[in-house]
């Protein structure tokens, strides 16, 4: 008598060969697989784009950080520019000291344009700029426009295109 192996069955009564439920089960697990692979690999370009961004961050604070590390010094050393051209306006062309003065102005002014600060001075005529003057009063002014600046009381000055000071003004009605 020979004996012949009885295939199995499955539920609903299909011979099954045990290498084909093998194969179904590795399938299966090659499926999983493939999905555990894609979310690793959307996950590693999710760190990848993170770590970009915070390096792309860091550069951008460390060259505001360098642009504007002399804000401080820079903002103390207004009242010096206005006290010196307050000097120069009230000294005379003969007085000896006012060559002096000049020269030590414009080294500082040069000094000063070197490390990233430019003056604000509008001139009577030019148009009231809100992000650049600050009004201190209105004014009816022959020979200017409504709403340009009549008088300047004091110079502003920006560091590296940021505010540093409003110019003070007077506007015309």
């Amino acid at each position: 008598m020979s004996t012949t192996p009885t295939p199995d069955t499955t539920p609903d009564g299909q011979a099954t060969d045990p290498r084909d439920v093998e194969l179904e089960q590795l399938r299966a697990e090659l499926e999983q697989l493939r999905g555990e692979l894609e979310q690793l690999r959307a996950d590693s370009l999710r760190e990848r784009a993170d770590l970009d961004n915070q390096r792309k961050r860091m550069a951008r604070e460390l060259e505001s950080a360098r642009r504007f590390a002399n804000e401080r010094l820079l903002a103390d050393l207004l009242p010096l520019f206005d006290s010196m051209e307050a000097g120069l306006a009230a000294a005379s062309e003969s007085d000896p000291l006012r060559a002096g003065l000049e020269l030590t102005l414009r080294q500082l002014h040069r000094v000063a344009e070197a490390n990233g600060l430019a003056e604000i001075a509008p001139a009577p005529g030019d148009a009231f700029d809100p992000e650049r003057h600050q009004a201190m009063s209105m004014v009816a002014a022959d020979g200017v426009a409504a709403g340009c600046v009549a008088q300047v009381f004091q110079k502003g000055y920006v560091l590296n295109e940021r505010l540093l000071r409003p110019a003070l003004v007077v506007v015309a009605e």
